[in-house]
């Protein structure tokens, strides 16, 4: 099992496409995979079709899906040429990606725990059970490392939705009369009820004859019996820490947990007992009542707060007047359960007894129609509220039955004409409150580049969603290592936000000095180099997240040449793990990887090792010394290498008897534990690129000294071994797609190998200085670029009926009209394929008359004056943060602040923050009840009947 030689089988146990149980070598080599089909293993073409076509597979429900590091996968797809633009190193040697490796999905790699906010595509992805099996079958998988399966879950109540449920859901479970003890276990939100309280008798030794119930405990002395055991986890609402109790019934027939000491909901159960509530030791005031967290759910949280003091939707909800208006056949309605969910929970929240109410039917109907919100993950305020404003006119709407209407291009029609009509359109098939309160109008103007065509329409939107002013230019922190054995050196440096890697270096070079043509820049990951740039690839392929690198070499121009006599060639460190009784041999990664350059023709393993060792020499304590001593300058090998101290002196010897020159002894060249390819089953071109080409030098006469580590060429993953280099005086032939790793003994290590050092870096002054802070903006800035004319990007062409083809036109919005509450949507958060940032600028928006006239393009309008009622607000960075809300209660007029089940009193100064993210505006209107004060009955709730009519045909000039 252990002793391997090049090429060779690895023992007796082996067959073609398996991995050895005694020595878990991997018994294929990557070379063989690229150019042979024999032993079931296709050729790098029919892998790519293959995977390709499975990853086609449609999600069905109960079928397994597996993660994958997205790291791993981006690597096979560059080895086996996947993506048509990227096929430059298919088949290369330096791109195998070795066994698959999951390490960095996970919290610790001992507890296998997934990391948190992961996110599919960029993090992991997804491949069916085939697809598995496949890469498990001709990659292996690291040792140790368990698969991570996952189901393919339903959501959705009318409208069926499968997706993978990456996150199970860990529920906390105890018994009634232990609840100290307490047990953690993970479900499938598919899971039933009935497969809880089978797992919990189990957990808990109850007998089979004993009757239990279930209790779902979620505050303090508030429960509710879990009666439904075919309900599913999300059915019942259960959410992430949920404790859940059980309770068995007494031998007298009675129950510990009397019914009548619970508010008795159930999930089921109709609307007007739906929500557990505390009750207040005295009456709060209406609407101040918060709303618990069920796991995650601060993010609706916050959206119903402002919702709820918003006057004129909540009095038309708290009068019963959507009663009337329910819309039940609507087929882009939720047949009035949106509605009703939402107006029991508002009747809750304003009825004065609650401190707090539990929504939690209120989120399992909102479940049940965007599967999007059915789980307990953090999601998008704001996108929650479009659901819910869209989801409450639907349910709502007044139209029973809408007519088509054709949509018209303006046509050099006047703007007031088009308007009206569009305005009108829009109301023959979309009349509810949401439009009354909510809805105004843009104007769009495109401009064909090409003909000058003008096309004007207007559109009805709910919510303004504003640019924020971005920052042109990102701080990034980045280390640069030497070519000498110093220290590496931390930098902070300023960067075009969409600029590229040459504007990294170009920055470095203006405060280390080191020319910007002999930088290579790299994302060290897991102790390897996962990605090297080009000089002109995009800054926003680097997240904030990765370790950025940036070695000097002599010059990356002339590296890239085939002329060129120097390669840069990839270093990796790697210990030895010995056999024991639960422990395969191997190696595993250690310490930061090295970029060194060596000539390309010439090098023998005993310059490549004095080449080596002079650059770790600052924490290899032997060789310190002497080194600080040595002149690097001074050359005395025949190929011009720095000939230093090549191994461990005299009288070290003895205590190094464990180590052999590397290739002498076959018992110590150990496969990684990383790796199961085959490492050493090389066939003959293997030899043959580091073959033999002997040459006696006077080196290899005076080698005798044993050496501190061995090498071995290894993938671009420093995973998989494609042969150890032996001291046989040939002269090595590297390329610039080769990498090498240098593999220790433990015992040699922990002598020699300073690890404190090894880690240590210095801190450049630009790393102290403080950096800018963001100015603030005024939100009319914020306004005026909406309003801004821009160009069309590439992938968003607009057809031009003059041209008949696509055109990269010009693009202007205009507010023609505006509702009476403005909802103003912050736009924070930026994505794209590459990259995620939230914008924390603080916008300087106006407590109180906000003046909208000037932006209104429309000349008949009248003021446009508005007072902020309510805001929310988003703590954190992407992927997670909290959510809280400020209000202003319309009975008493003062300032409340919301966070989750804790409401506070609130001042006007603490108001604007840079967490603002979404803005309520209420208009005052002369002509309505409603103003920054008052709060009487909506006008447009008034509006039920034949006496509305008229009034709804207008338009809205404001």
């Amino acid at each position: 099992g252990e002793g391997v030689r090049v090429g060779a089988r690895c023992c007796r146990r082996w067959r073609a496409g398996a991995r050895c149980g005694s020595c878990s070598v991997y018994s294929r080599s990557p070379l063989s995979v690229r150019v042979m089909a024999e032993g079931g293993v296709p050729d790098l073409e029919s892998q790519k079709n293959e995977i390709g076509n499975l990853l086609k597979t449609a999600l069905k429900k109960g079928d397994s899906w597996f993660l994958i590091d997205s790291r791993w996968f981006k690597q096979w797809k560059k080895y086996v040429g996947f993506d048509s633009w990227d096929t430059y190193n298919v088949g290369e040697r330096g791109m195998f990606p070795g066994p698959i490796d999951n390490s960095g999905l996970f919290t610790a790699v001992e507890s296998q725990a997934l990391k948190e906010h992961l996110i599919d595509e960029l993090d992991y992805v997804l491949v069916p059970t085939e697809a598995w099996n496949k890469l498990v079958n001709w990659y292996a998988c690291v040792v140790g490392q368990e698969p991570i399966v996952r189901k393919v879950v339903e959501h959705g109540m009318f409208v069926k939705h499968c997706k993978v449920e990456v996150y199970l859901l860990e529920l906390k479970l105890c018994e009634n009369n232990n609840m100290e003890n307490v047990v953690t276990r993970h479900f499938s939100k598919a899971d039933t009820i009935d497969t809880i309280e089978k797992e919990m008798r189990k957990l808990f030794n109850i007998s089979v004859g004993k009757e239990t119930r279930l209790w779902n405990r979620y505050m303090t002395n508030t429960y509710e019996q879990l009666n439904k055991p075919d309900s599913t986890v999300q059915d019942a609402g259960l959410y992430q820490g949920q404790v859940l109790v059980i309770e068995q019934k007494n031998d007298d027939g009675t129950w510990p947990r009397q019914t009548s000491q619970a508010k008795m909901s159930g999930y089921g159960s109709s609307y007007n007992s739906s929500y557990n509530y505390r009750e207040s030791h005295s009456p709060s005031q209406a609407g101040l009542c918060g709303l618990s967290n069920l796991g995650n759910t601060c993010f609706m949280n916050s959206a119903l707060q402002c919702l709820s003091n918003t006057g004129p939707l909540t009095d038309y909800f708290l009068q019963g007047k959507y009663e009337e208006e329910l819309n039940r056949e609507n087929p882009l309605g939720m047949r009035g359960e949106i509605a009703e969910a939402y107006a029991d929970l508002i009747k809750q929240m304003w009825s004065g007894r609650s401190s707090y109410v539990a929504p939690r039917i209120f989120k399992t109907q909102v479940g049940c129609f965007a599967p999007q919100f059915s789980g307990y993950q953090q999601q998008d305020s704001q996108e929650l509220l479009a659901f819910l404003l869209d989801g409450l006119h639907e349910d709502l709407n007044r139209v029973k039955k809408k007519p088509y209407l054709e949509l018209k291009d303006a046509n050099g029609r006047e703007d007031e004409v088009v308007a009206k009509e569009a305005w009108e359109n829009h109301r023959l098939r979309n009349n509810s409150i949401i439009v009354d309160i909510f809805h105004g109008l843009f104007k769009s103007t495109l401009v064909c580049p090409e003909c000058s065509k003008i096309s004007v329409t207007f559109d009805p939107f709910c919510y303004l969603t504003l640019p924020l002013p971005m920052k042109k230019d990102r701080t990034m922190e980045i280390f640069l290592v030497r070519a000498d054995s110093s220290r590496p050196t931390q930098y902070r440096i300023v960067v075009p936000k969409m600029g590229a890697i040459s504007d990294l270096c170009t920055a470095l070079f203006q405060i280390s000095g080191v020319a910007a043509e002999k930088m290579v820049v790299a994302d060290v990951y897991n102790h390897r180099f996962h990605k090297t740039y080009r000089q002109d690839e995009a800054l926003n392929h680097i997240m904030d997240r990765d370790d950025i690198f940036v070695y000097e070499v002599p010059s990356v121009r002339e590296e890239d040449s085939d002329s060129s006599k120097w390669i840069n060639l990839p270093v990796y460190f790697r210990e030895k793990r010995m056999r024991s009784s639960n422990t395969p041999a191997g190696t595993i990664l250690f310490g930061q990887p090295l970029l060194v350059s060596i000539p390309r023709d010439n090098v023998t393993v005993d310059s490549l090792y004095e080449l080596v060792l002079a650059r770790i020499s600052r924490y290899v304590k032997l060789c310190k010394e002497m080194y600080e001593s040595h002149n690097s300058g001074n050359q005395s090998t025949d190929n011009g290498l720095s000939s230093a101290i090549n191994g461990i002196n005299d009288e070290a010897e003895e205590e190094m008897d464990l180590q052999n020159v590397a290739g002498d002894n076959e018992e110590n060249n150990s496969e990684p534990e990383n790796s199961q390819s085959d490492g050493s089953a090389a066939d003959e071109n293997d030899k043959m690129e580091n073959g033999p080409t002997k040459r006696t030098t006077k080196g290899n006469k005076q080698n005798c000294k044993k050496k501190l580590f061995s090498f071995s060429v290894v993938n671009a993953y420093g995973t998989s071994d494609f042969s150890s280099i032996t001291e046989d005086g040939a002269f090595l032939k590297l390329n610039s797609h080769s990498t090498v790793a240098i593999d220790w003994d433990p015992e040699i290590k922990k002598m020699y190998y300073d690890d404190q050092e090894a880690e240590a870096y210095e801190k450049h002054e630009s790393m102290s200085q403080p950096q800018k802070k963001r100015s603030s903006v005024a939100l009319r800035e914020c306004i005026d670029l909406f309003t801004t004319m821009e160009t069309l990007g590439e992938h968003d062409l607009w057809y031009c009926p003059t041209c008949k083809k696509h055109q990269q036109a010009t693009k202007k919005f205009d507010l023609w009209s505006l509702p009476k509450i403005l909802v103003v949507h912050l736009k924070r958060f930026s994505y794209n394929r590459y990259w995620r940032d939230k914008l924390d600028t603080l916008v300087e928006f106006p407590i109180r008359d906000l003046n909208m006239s000037e932006f209104v393009y429309n000349p008949k309008a009248g003021p446009c004056i508005y007072d902020l009622v309510a805001v929310t607000n988003h703590y954190g960075g992407m992927g997670g943060g909290h959510y809280t809300a400020y209000a202003k209660n319309k009975i008493d007029g003062q300032w409340y602040y919301f966070d989750d089940s804790s409401v506070s009193g609130a001042s006007e100064d603490q108001i604007v923050t840079k967490a603002a993210y979404v803005l309520f505006y209420q208009r005052r209107d002369p002509n309505s009840h409603y103003n920054s004060s008052s709060a009487s009955s909506s006008p447009s709730a008034e509006e039920n009947g034949e006496s509305r009519k008229n009034e709804e045909d207008k338009m809205d000039t404001n």
